[in-house]
This record gives C-alpha cells, structure tokens and sequence, in this order.
C-alpha cells in the first residue's frame, strides 16, 4: 500500500487540513480540543460513514481521500439540523466498517463489554440470515428434483438385464424362424419343379394365400393392438384410483388464506415500522455520542465558558464535579450527565422494539409457515385433479380405440375364414402337399415379421435407456455439490460463531500476555445455548457468555465477573472483540483503515504494546493521543501534530 492523502475542510473544529498517512501507524499527537477526533471522524466519512458533522460556522463540508491511484470524496451540506451527504466514498456500505474498524470512544464494539451488550447480536447483525435460508429452501428443491431424476435412472437401468436378455431370446427365436423359413421355402421350389403345367391354378391359389397371409397379418396386428390397449386400460384405471385415494388423503389445513396474508402483510408492516423506529432510535444515540465526545473535547460551539467570558479548558471542566454544556435540542443549560442518562433510555427502548421485532418475526415465520403448507397442500390437490382429468380422457378414447378395434378383427376374422374357404376349393391332391407348405411359409414369415419388429422395440428401448443413463454421473456430481452447499450453508451461522469467538480467545490470550495484567489469568468467551422465548414459543438459542479468571495471591485460580474488571482492562478487552470482528468478517480485505481514540484509561506503556499488536491486522492504524502517551510509543510510526484549526 502507498501512503494516503487526506484533505478536510469544515469538518468538526477543523477549518482546512491536509495529512498524509502512510501504511502502519500514524498517530494525532496533541492535547484535548487539538482537532484530533474531527480528523479521525473526517477519515470515517470519506470511507462511507456519517459520523462527522459540519463546523459550527459552515454551511458546506469536504473530505478527499487519494490513495493507490484511485480518488474518493465525501461532501456535507447542511440541511436544517443535519447534514445531507453525497460523493464517491471508499465503501458502499460502512455498516461493517462502523461497526469493526471505526473504533472511537463511542464505538458499539468497543463498549459493548462495559454496556453488557449482546456480544453475539453484534458479531452476527451483518449476517443475512433470511438470506441464507432462502438459498437453502432453494438447493433442497433442486436436490429433491435430482433424487427424483436418479432415481427414474436407476429403475430403467434395472430393467436393461431384462431387456437384454430378451433382446437375445428374439435374435434366436428370429435365427431359428429364418432358417425353418428356409427350409420350408427349399422343398416348395422342389414340389414346385413336378407341377409346371398346372402354374395357372397355382398362381391364383399363390394369390389368394398371399391375399390371406396380408389379412391374417392385419388380424393378428389387430390382435396385438387390442391386448396392448387393453393392458393400457388397467393401468389408467389402476392410476385413477391411487390418484382418487391422493385426492381423498389430501386435507387442506383449516385456514382462510386471504387472512393468514393480511396478517402476514400486517405484521410484516409493524416489523418495518419498528424498524424504522430502531434505526432513528440508533442514529439519534449515534448522534447524542458523538456530540457529547465533542463537547467534552471541546471542539462543539455549545463549551461551557468561564465566569470571565473566556472558554473553559476541557481538562478544567472534566475536573469538575458537574460538567455542563448547552444542550443541543432544546438550548437549555444541562449536565452532560443527564444527557448521558437520557441516551442510556434511549438504548433501553432500543432493545425493548428489538425484542419486539424478534416477537414478530418469530410470528411471522410461524404464518409464512401456515401459508406455504396451504398453498403446498393446494398445488398437490390441482395437480391431482388435473392428472385425474387428463386419466378419464385417456381412458374414455382408449375404450372407444377398443371397441373400434374388436369391430375391426371380427370384420378380419370373418375375411380370414372366407379366404380359407377358396383356399380349400383350389386344394386338389396335386397341391396338398404344396398348399400346405406354402401355408407354413406364410405362417413362418409372419411369425418372423412379428419377432424382428419385436426385437426392434426391445432395441429402441435398450438405446433410449442408454441414452437417458449418459447423464446419471453428471446429475450425481451435481448432487454432491448440492450437498456440499447445504453443508456450507447450514453450518455457515455457526462457523462465523465459532471463529469470532475463536478469534477472540486466542488475539485476548496473546494481548494479555503482552500487556501483562496482574491477576487476570484469561478473559475468554464460550458458546452457550439458552432458552428465550421468541414470539409464543421458547426456542433455543445460541449465546456469547464472557469469563473472567483471576488469581489469588496464592495462586488459586477463581472466576470473578465482568463488573470487577478495571476501566483500562474493560478497554482492552473491547478493543479486541472488535478485531475479532474485524477479522472474522474478512473486513481487512475491504476496509484497511483502522481508527482509535481514548486510550487514556490505558497507561502509555500497554498502548504501545496494543498499538503494536493491532498493527499486523491493518494497512493503516490512525490513532489520537496525548502528547505524553505519543511520546511513550516504541512501535515505529508517523506523527501528526498540527492538524488545521
């Protein structure tokens, strides 16, 4: 990575700067109310985020980013008491970033261990869960459809022996025909030499054997047809009844559809009316932190001023019993901490209409659920109903085909027997033995014809079967990898639970190690599964439950709780769950800024060490510090100390 050039102006107290951040760490370097957070939250909003705001005396603010070749921009304008932004920012979407990789006083990573927040909502929020399962839902379809198709495959691929054998029986019995055929026709030509001056009587007793072997072919196709419609006949009646027994078994579920879809529809629409109201809820705390870090900063026009007229310093106010400040909604003259208080209950009623989303969605799901089985159950019962009345038109036209055949073979047999009768009357003694031959050859080769054309569709099936058999290792292939997906997909949610929180414990083992905290033996996090009730069912659900194991002084090893911990070991631990996030979303990949600030609970020496750490994670950590602490740092960095005011 090259080094970044970062130009501002009008952001927070800054009038116009211009920095340059080269990869590894760059530190702001100067004392409280020295522009150091607004220069952190200027880089925040040219990568995506809307943290920053406009100087109090602008109307108009701007951040450029130029890094690698490339150029991204961000402009503020004010528009009442907000900000409307537009440009071309780093990212698309910041809610990863926000969350992971902007880590400023009041980043809900960073405080979560101190708010005792629900550490596994927050890893898992940027997660598309209903996504997931909708791509799941979609792949257990496809492979239903693949288990259908292989398992047509394997019942023709049973039936092939058969039909080879078959195909075998015909080619003798058709050899063995061909041949008597032969044999037959060898002593006609030998009659036929002793019987030359009768050829007259002979060629129209040959014409009326040939007319009657054409009629007793016809007769006995006609048989065939029968037999085979017939056979057809008892297999539609046989699948009208399993379809009429489907039919019966099939019960719609009690339910009015129209109904269930108004309520799906209405719940749907509290669910987006809460959320709504979850993100102004989330976007008014965002805006109280950051005003309320400015104005302890000093670098909001709403400072409290001394009795003299002059402006108080942030580190005599933050030495004072009662910090005060203008409140920035109403104008009043107010205690940050009742500010503080009043955001505190407003992160209260924040994860009570959270809750009640989780109630809805549980009850949406449960009449998604209602109405997929109806609409399933409908589908079953149409398409019953049509193969039934598609079943009774073919039955009806094979019965006519039935009747319109009997009539045909007994008009044939009736043919068959008149032929046989003039047949008979050209019979002389002279041609008995003839007649009689020339009748078996008749007989032999339509008992030929019959063979060939049976082997020839005993063939046809062989290849169809072989053909369709081509694309069985093509469909297993794709089921293996439909499998594979399902697979990926299912243990998905769990898989990120598991490397957050693997993640966590081994980057919190090796910090601890290094900052060296007395009588913290581990902090570590476990997965735990507890019951919660979601809408008017109680599910299990997975948990994030943090530990805390101390050492006495004689070395026996308890666990104490989260409350105990200290504020500088509270900030640490923070720090890492949001590299843990960092990290398990791969959002170094995308986002390689990191930005910190108030560190102060930390001692100079620990801040460097963590400092150093973190540096291996990101091209570019940016961090705000008091002179004292910069000067502690031993980790190589650059250093920022006049930043425009």
């Amino acid at each position: 990575m090259s080094s970044a050039t970062v130009d501002v102006e009008n952001v927070g107290g800054i009038d116009e700067a211009q920095v340059e951040i080269p990869p590894g760490v760059t530190v702001l370097a100067g004392p409280n109310a020295s522009n150091k957070t607004s220069l952190l939250r200027a880089l925040m909003t040219v990568f995506g985020s809307d943290e920053a705001s406009i100087k109090g005396d602008a109307d108009e603010a701007r951040v450029e980013l130029a890094v690698d070749g490339d150029a991204y921009d961000r402009h503020l304008e004010r528009t009442g008491a907000s900000a409307t932004a537009t440009g071309d920012p780093y990212l698309d979407d910041p809610e990863l970033a926000d969350l992971f990789a902007f880590l400023l006083r009041s980043n809900e990573a960073r405080r979560s261990v101190e708010r005792d927040v629900d550490l596994r909502e927050l890893i898992m929020r940027p997660v598309d869960t209903e996504a997931i399962q909708n791509e799941i839902q979609r792949l257990q379809n496809e492979r239903d459809q693949v288990d259908a198709d292989l398992d047509e495959l394997e019942s023709l691929k049973r039936r092939l022996p058969d039909l080879e054998q078959r195909k075998s029986e015909l080619e003798s019995e058709i050899e063995a025909t061909r041949e008597e055929l032969e044999d037959v026709e060898g002593e006609i030509e030998d009659l036929d030499a002793s019987v030359e001056d009768q050829r007259e009587e002979r060629d129209e007793l040959e014409d009326r054997l040939a007319e009657l072997r054409d009629v007793r072919s016809e007769l006995e196709d006609v048989r065939y047809e029968i037999e085979t419609k017939r056979d057809r006949l008892d297999s539609l009646r046989e699948e009208r009844r399993e379809l009429e027994e489907r039919e019966d078994e099939l019960q719609a579920p009690d339910v009015d559809p129209e109904d269930v879809e108004d309520h799906i529809a209405d719940l749907r629409s509290r669910k987006q009316d809460l959320d709504a109201e979850i993100s102004e809820l989330q976007n008014t705390i965002r805006f109280n932190e950051k005003m309320i870090d400015e104005a302890q900063e000093g670098t909001h026009p709403a400072v409290q001023t001394t009795t003299d007229g002059g402006t108080a310093s942030v580190t005599d106010q933050l030495l004072e019993d009662d910090t005060r400040t203008v409140c920035w909604t109403c104008g009043s003259d107010v205690s940050i901490d009742r500010i503080e208080d009043t955001v505190e209950r407003l992160r209260d009623i924040r994860r009570e209409k959270v809750d009640a989303v989780d109630d809805i969605e549980a009850e949406l799901d449960e009449y998604t659920d209602r109405k997929a089985e109806y609409e399933r159950t409908q589908r079953n019962r149409d398409q019953i109903q049509t193969r039934l009345a598609r079943t009774e038109r073919e039955i009806e036209s094979t019965e006519d085909a039935v009747d319109r055949l009997t009539e045909r073979k007994e008009d044939l047999t009736e043919e068959v027997e008149r032929l046989e009768g003039a047949v008979e009357d050209l019979e002389s003694d002279t041609y008995e033995e003839v007649l009689e031959l020339h009748r078996e050859a008749n007989d032999l080769e339509y008992e030929l014809g019959q063979l060939e054309g049976d082997r020839d569709e005993v063939v046809a099936e062989i290849e169809e079967i072989e053909s369709e058999l081509d694309g069985q290792d093509d469909l297993e292939a794709r089921r293996e990898e439909i499998q594979d997906e399902l697979v990926d997909l299912r243990t998905k949610i769990d898989r990120i639970e598991e490397e957050a929180v693997e993640e966590f414990n081994d980057h919190m083992e090796e910090v601890l190690g290094i900052l060296d905290y007395e009588n913290i033996d581990r902090i570590w996090i476990e997965i735990v599964e507890r019951e919660v009730q979601e809408g008017r069912r109680k599910v299990e659900r997975n948990s994030f439950e943090l530990h805390v194991i101390r050492s006495t002084d004689g070395g026996v090893a308890y666990e104490d709780t989260v409350d105990h911990l200290s504020e500088s070991e509270r900030e640490v631990t923070g720090l890492v769950f949001a590299l843990a996030g960092y990290l398990v979303h791969d959002l170094h990949e995308e986002v390689p800024l990191m930005v910190l600030d108030a560190l102060e609970p930390i001692d100079s020496d620990r801040i460097s060490r963590l400092l150093e750490y973190f540096e291996s994670y990101v091209d570019y950590l940016v961090v705000a510090l008091l002179p004292e602490d910069a000067d502690a740092l031993e980790v190589d960095h650059e250093r920022i100390t006049d930043i425009g005011g």
